[in-house]
């Protein structure tokens, strides 16, 4: 079986509201773009990645000559025709192997007639829990709801998920506001479920000395970790020293060579592995392994998917035996999915691994066409900007929060 043909289809998929972060927003849509592979025995495999709010589509298509003739098993292989380490230097393409990963992965298990799972050690677990991702939200513009601003609405938000999917475990995506409104929120959801778990995410915006100051304040709470308070591995190292909560990162530990660095000289105690930041399921599976090893937990990070890079957090999520933590998603915000059958449902705060050969998912070709020409209609957005804050842009460490009241 070789690859006959890659197709690459950027889509907008609405969200509830606008989703704000440190360095900056989800502009009220989700920008991804779809990748198919073909082989010449018919067999069609499905990829996702991000971009930060724009395409990838002249990305994927300009790896076609890389590609053509290729046999979708020989996944070592793919891995240094795409991502060389030493070529990565002048060209990253670590996010578009994973997006072909996947697809190559889809179609063995098509081929096979088994869940890609299965190519992977096989399911311990065949549900995969998850922590309801809380962010500050800017109003929906068409109809003016799903603002999270004020710690009442952030309390009621995080209520109405629990009641609606089940979740257990809250985490909340900070580094908008100033710090101590931040842990004002912090403290009252820790208030309002006193038996769930809580996690933190400034996403690296505070200062050393504000991560410690922060830490501190939080160390008597359910914490499940606190993540990326500040930037980098010595950044985190010194603020490990001052505080009794673990430290967790999806931004300083994402390839080998930090893990090895981190394994040597602790700075992170839970490693969040990423499908599309590690280059796939298979580097995530390999790095559990190596905190396995070493006594270093881990948990399934999101970085914005639909249905189809789900499908791979699923698939990743079930067969780790050293998965202890729920696993993030923003899955929960969006309006609708590409899949066929709608988006996958929560039960008591978990998603059922698909069953089905390969990832297990399909298009539905009809919202493909449809979310593709809303891109059109849309175009992109930038993905380190706010909108509500016209002249603004990040700074690592932050000094200039947004305004809450």
């Amino acid at each position: 079986m070789r690859i006959s043909d890659i197709k690459a289809t950027t889509v907008t998929v609405p969200l509830e509201a606008t989703l704000r972060h440190s360095n900056g927003a989800h502009w009220g849509r989700f920008v991804r773009t779809i990748v198919r592979v073909y082989t010449d025995e018919g067999i069609v495999g499905l990829g996702e990645m991000g971009g930060g709010g724009e395409s990838a589509e002249a990305a994927v298509h300009g790896l076609k000559p890389y590609l053509i003739g290729h046999d979708p098993f020989r996944l070592e292989e793919l891995r240094f025709k795409i991502a060389n380490p030493t070529a990565s230097l002048y060209n990253n393409r670590t996010q578009i192997l994973a997006a072909i990963e996947f697809a190559c992965l889809d179609i063995i298990g098509q081929h096979l007639g088994v869940p890609v799972n299965s190519l992977l050690g096989g399911p311990v677990r065949d549900r995969v829990p998850f922590a309801s991702y809380l962010f500050f939200r800017s109003p929906n513009e068409s109809t003016g709801g799903g603002e999270v601003r004020t710690i009442d609405q952030l309390v009621a938000h995080a209520t109405d998920l629990k009641t609606r999917f089940g979740f257990t475990v809250h985490k909340l995506k900070g580094g908008v506001f100033h710090p101590d409104y931040e842990l004002e929120c912090y403290h009252a959801l820790a208030d309002a479920f006193a038996q769930d778990r809580l996690r933190y995410d400034p996403n690296a915006a505070l200062s050393v000395e504000e991560a410690i100051r922060f830490g501190q304040a939080i160390e008597g709470l359910n914490n499940d970790y606190l993540e990326d308070p500040t930037w980098g591995l010595n950044g985190n190292r010194r603020v490990r020293q001052f505080i009794k909560v673990p430290l967790a990162t999806n931004t300083v530990v994402v390839n080998f060579e930090q893990l090895a660095e981190n394994t040597l000289h602790p700075a992170i105690d839970v490693i969040l592995l990423d499908t599309t930041f590690w280059g796939g399921i298979r580097p995530c599976i390999k790095a559990a392994g190596v905190c396995e090893t070493f006594g270093f937990s881990i948990a399934v990070h999101s970085s914005g998917e639909l249905g189809i890079q789900l499908a791979t957090m699923l698939h990743l999520g079930s067969v780790l035996p050293n998965l202890t933590f729920s696993a993030d998603a923003h899955y929960h915000h969006l309006q609708d999915d590409l899949i066929v059958g709608g988006k996958m449902v929560y039960e008591n705060g978990s998603i059922k691994v698909p069953e089905g050969p390969g990832l297990g998912v399909t298009l539905d070709e009809d919202k493909l066409m449809r979310y593709a020409e809303l891109y059109r209609e849309l175009g992109g957005y930038p993905y380190d900007r706010d909108p509500l804050r016209k002249d603004w842009f990040p700074l690592i460490p932050n000094s200039r929060w947004a305004e809450h009241r």
